[in-house]
């Protein structure tokens, strides 16, 4: 590892340093350019890209495997690159196919600027994890993704950081899941997240088996769903979670408002609420303010040229 890296000033080396605080990181999930900029202006210090959201927002499907690498790829890129203090987590879902996809899956997220990303044990053919019907794969093969992603981070002398994911516990029970983690964890992972759990008892034992360990534990916190246990902000602190992601934090205020307006505009009217912004103050959120800087800044440096050269 580099000293630039070990001084955090990479990506990966800022997510770690986050983490090492001890501090539960609470983690708003964004899905396009303008759900980031929010998020940034909102002040969050890390922020996560779902699967989901990008699935739907790029390619208008749902979360059901159907995204592909190149679309991730992209799609993190630009997220990771709009603010790159700000470390990005982001998902990989299974890699997008054996042990060599995983391997040029982490590959690019290291180069677009990626801080940290999961990767989990479903098959290929994956779904969204709060849905019923999944199916995970063997522990070997689940291994061989997580050796993967740790050997390109060896050779690409990168400090990314390695989430291992197992939704097992929805299909082989709890005692599995851990088992998969703390396997994972043996073979190089950083982080911890098991999908989808169910009760509170559940969720203390989660902690409490890595809890003086050093590996952080993440949390997925999916509002609406009739499958996972609801915890807030300063629950996830007292349990000693050392990451908590909010998938649809934005997503569904954005399908409950986008519907309210299509539906007035349908009616004849127009949504009261659209009246109350001003392009300009959305346009602020999206940086307007400093690409309006730099455009002055070159102006101002091309007529003081010319005036030398006439």
């Amino acid at each position: 590892m580099s000293d630039q890296q070990e001084q955090g000033s990479s990506p990966g080396g800022r997510l770690r340093q986050l983490l090492a605080t001890g501090v539960t990181l609470i983690c708003p999930g964004v899905y396009d350019g303008f759900s980031a900029r929010m998020a940034l202006a909102a002040g969050f210090k890390c922020l996560y890209m779902t699967g989901a959201g990008v699935s739907m927002s790029r390619i208008g499907m749902a979360d059901l495997g159907l995204a592909t690498q190149t679309e991730m790829v992209d799609a993190a890129g630009m997220i990771a690159n709009i603010d790159p203090k700000t470390p990005l987590i982001a998902d990989a879902d299974t890699g997008y196919g054996t042990a060599i996809n995983v391997a040029r899956t982490v590959e690019r997220y290291i180069t677009v600027g990626v801080a940290g990303f999961h990767l989990e044990d479903q098959v290929v053919t994956k779904r969204c994890g709060h849905l019923n019907g999944k199916e995970c794969v063997s522990l070997g093969e689940y291994l061989s993704r997580i050796k993967a992603a740790v050997e390109v981070r060896k050779r690409r002398r990168s400090d990314i950081v390695i989430i291992a994911r197992t939704d097992s516990l929805a299909t082989q029970g709890f005692d599995e899941a851990l088992h998969r983690l703390k396997a994972a964890i043996k073979v190089g992972a950083d982080v911890v997240f098991l999908e989808a759990i169910k009760t509170k008892d559940q969720l203390e034992a989660y902690c409490d088996a890595f809890r003086g360990t050093g590996v952080a534990t993440l949390y997925n916190m999916v509002q609406g769903s009739t499958v996972g246990y609801k915890i807030t902000p300063k629950q996830a602190e007292q349990y000693g979670l050392g990451i908590v992601i909010y998938p649809g934090l934005c997503l569904v205020p954005a399908y409950l408002s986008i519907t309210n307006a299509l539906r007035a505009l349908k009616e004849g009217t127009v949504e009261e609420s659209s009246e109350r912004v001003a392009p300009q103050e959305i346009f602020q959120v999206c940086g307007m303010n400093k690409i309006q800087e730099l455009d002055r800044e070159v102006n101002d440096w091309v007529q003081t040229f010319e005036k030398v050269n006439e």
